[in-house]
């Protein structure tokens, strides 16, 4: 206890000093006052965190990040912890919001398809009859032409989940990871039945399993293996269909396409004249059109294009139109992306030389002469040769081709006009008649036409 000045005590609290001769050295040196600071005890429960929980957490938050670093970079390894796991997306019914009202100029696909969807709907009416649902369907053809579409319309028209997964996503670096992803995705399927299972590029796993080939992926083929044995193994009865997509039917395994795996091989061709314009009149609903839009001279000048492509051309010609400022997609655009999309985007500052203008210009009105001589082939739309010729020469491939096409319509006026005769007596024939069979058209045509026709400008 001490008295302060103005009478008041003070506690004071202070440390034994372990050093009995200490006081009389303070006092021999004169020291008015000295004192020492008690320290102050820290919790024990602070003490062992600090010395021992705090290291653990920092060192594994070092090594998590190491080891997710290296997973980045070596792709599949990261995937050990979780090994066996499907990374199939899954779909319920109302998330693909696809049907078979999206997919155009695909009509036999869509009715080969329609059949899994009444079975999927209606089970009961072939199992009353005895019949089997196919357990797979194969979906074979050209890049771009919709099977990953036509999975998934079929998928929203039986309003069932969708489990879609590429073929690449089973294989990874460790070997037997791919069959257990397998062995997942089918407990998964079977739990969630019924259901579709989508496997895209589906070549990636299924090649053939040819022995001659050297240097075979175990990986791949004990994935490929296990795919074989879930196929056999699951009831179809429950719903489950596997479909599937590839571009390379050649090189799939025998024992994949055999009946009882993938009964149905199901050919998505590239679209004909009515399915470009169907494919065309699909897109364009996104985008808005003008007035003077032809789809139908448009399906004429892609002859050979893709459903991707056809979309690619809507959506380059709406591009255009929003980089000319306009607010409705004009004709002239759709026109300008064909060339962009068949043909690339024009080479405005090359440079040729006299010599190879004409040759390339030669060489592309012979292509242009061909097509137009051709009765059952696409019209000519365009000849790409106009901004890489002179003057001069386009005006001589100008006449070239007029002169070709007037004498072509000469030619033909002439014999319609030289024949006019027997062709008004046919048609008062076939009046008279009324009904006029094809054979006695045919029959009365060769004996009363034919052989005059042979004799004059049809025969030069």
């Amino acid at each position: 206890m001490a008295v302060n000045e103005d009478g008041s005590e003070s506690a004071f609290m202070t440390g034994r000093m372990n050093d009995p001769d200490l006081v009389n050295r303070l006092y021999a040196a004169k020291v008015q006052s000295f004192e020492e600071v008690i320290p102050k005890q820290n919790s024990p429960l602070i003490s062992f965190i600090l010395m021992w929980i705090l290291p653990l957490l920092i060192f594994w938050g070092i090594f998590k990040l190491m080891a997710g670093k290296f997973q980045n970079q070596m792709g599949g390894f990261g995937n050990a912890l979780t090994f066996g796991k499907s990374n199939a997306k899954v779909y319920v019914q109302a998330e693909t919001g696809k049907s078979f009202d999206d997919v155009a100029g695909q009509d036999e696909a869509k009715e080969a398809l329609q059949e899994i969807v009444d079975f999927l709907h209606n089970p009961q009416k072939y199992k009353e009859v005895g019949a089997r649902i196919p357990k797979g369907a194969l979906l074979v053809g050209p890049p771009g032409t919709g099977k990953t579409l036509l999975a998934q319309a079929v998928a929203g028209e039986s309003k069932v989940p969708f489990f879609t997964i590429s073929g690449s996503e089973f294989v990874e670096m460790f070997v037997g990871m791919g069959a257990a992803r397998v062995r997942d995705l089918f407990k998964q399927a079977q739990e969630k039945a019924p259901c579709i299972i989508f496997i895209d590029e589906i070549d990636a796993i299924g090649k053939s399993r040819n022995a001659a080939v050297v240097g075979g992926n175990d990986e791949r083929e004990q994935t490929l293996n296990q795919l074989l044995t879930e196929m056999d193994g699951f009831d179809p009865d429950k719903g489950v269909v596997i479909l599937a997509a590839t571009n390379r039917p050649e090189t799939l395994d025998k024992a994949l396409l055999r009946p009882g795996r993938f009964d149905r091989r199901i050919p998505v061709e590239l679209p004909d004249l009515q399915g470009r314009e169907a494919i065309l009149k699909v897109h364009a609903k996104k985008v808005k059109l003008g007035p003077d839009i032809d789809l139908n001279a448009i399906a004429r000048a892609t002859s050979g294009a893709s459903g991707a492509d056809l979309a690619n051309i809507i959506n380059e010609g709406a591009l255009r139109a929003a980089r000319m400022g306009r607010k409705q997609v004009l004709q002239s655009d759709l026109k300008e992306s064909v060339e962009v999309v068949v043909a690339g985007y024009q080479r405005k500052n090359a440079v040729l030389s006299a010599k190879d203008k004409l040759t390339i210009a030669y060489h592309e009105v012979g292509h242009a002469i061909v097509a137009a001589k051709q009765s059952h082939s696409a019209p000519v739309h365009k000849i790409t040769t106009s901004l890489l010729v002179s003057v001069e020469t386009a005006a001589k491939i100008d006449a070239e081709v007029l002169k070709i096409i007037k004498a072509c319509h000469e030619r033909d006026a002439g014999i319609l006009q030289q024949n006019k005769a027997k062709l008004d007596e046919l048609a008062i024939t076939w009046l008279k008649r009324r009904l006029f069979p094809g054979k006695s058209l045919w029959k009365y045509y060769q004996n009363r036409c034919l052989n005059s026709m042979l004799t004059g400008q049809i025969a030069a």
